[in-house]
């Protein structure tokens, strides 16, 4: 006999059966789909900058950079008369003077707050691009025109090299000095809004504790862009970064490309 209004089944010896439980399904799924927008959301979400970016740090040391503007004035000292710019030797002492300058004044530690030191190292750099922009003028100048045809294929590889090799000290040099406000202002108050991103400013994983670009990194992003002819691991943020990127890949390009197929054309 049915128990009253169905409520169950009798089992064997008289006592009826409990309720079969119910499942609120919808409720399961609705749970399952919350859980799964939150797992999204954690995959998805934008990875907060590396902590070096936006904290203050000690002051690269001055000797990198020292090295390679004592290259790129060596480099320049190693071009033909015919490529450098005003009287002989004028730009190399100014270059060489202005080093030294630096060197005394801050021997150690770029740290020291300075608008005269800042204007200095300016200077040297704008000296060193012009005495660079000359050259490679000249030098391409000689080649599409024919003014030097005796030039041998030694001597313009040479030539071509050394400016080649100038023009990515002198591009490491800008970006270092104008990047969040130059060496001085990155150490003092980190970079909160970087015109470059480096990788280890897109996440923290991949970041030492404490990091910090120096001037090799900036060495690094001029020498693969005026390889590849563009950005790659380091993106320009600034319109600045952008446009000195851009005048970069243009010079190299043109360099190298007219060096290398008037070398090879005059090769025996």
């Amino acid at each position: 006999m049915m128990p009253p209004g169905g409520a169950g089944v009798s089992q064997p010896g008289g006592m009826p059966a409990a309720p079969e439980p119910h499942v609120d399904l919808e409720g399961v799924v609705a749970d399952l789909r919350h859980q799964l927008r939150r797992l999204e959301a954690a995959i998805g979400a934008e990875m907060p900058p590396a902590e070096c970016s936006v904290r203050a740090f000690a002051g690269e040391e001055r000797w990198p950079v020292t090295l390679a503007i004592a290259a790129a004035i060596a480099l320049q000292a190693s071009l033909s008369r015919e490529l450098e710019l005003g009287p002989s030797g004028l730009l190399v002492g100014l270059e060489s003077a202005l080093g030294v300058a630096l060197l005394v004044a801050n021997p150690r530690r770029i740290d020291r707050r300075s608008r005269v030191l800042r204007a200095m190292s300016i200077t040297l750099i704008a000296l060193t691009s012009m005495a660079n922009a000359w050259a490679s003028y000249s030098l391409i100048r000689d080649i599409v025109v024919g003014h030097r045809p005796t030039l041998g294929a030694v001597s313009l590889l040479a030539s071509g090299g050394a400016v080649y090799l100038t023009n990515i000290v002198v591009f490491g040099l800008w970006y270092w000095e104008w990047e969040s406000g130059g060496p001085v202002a990155r150490a003092r108050s980190g970079r909160p809004r970087p015109d470059l991103a480096f990788p280890q400013d897109l996440s923290n994983s991949v970041a030492a504790p404490g990091w910090a670009p120096t001037f090799a990194d900036y060495l690094y992003v001029s020498y693969t862009n005026a390889t590849a002819f563009s950005p790659t691991d380091t993106m320009p943020l600034s319109r600045w970064a952008k446009l000195l990127m851009m005048l970069q890949s243009a010079v190299a390009l043109v360099t190298v490309g007219l060096v290398v197929a008037r070398a090879v054309n005059i090769l025996p």
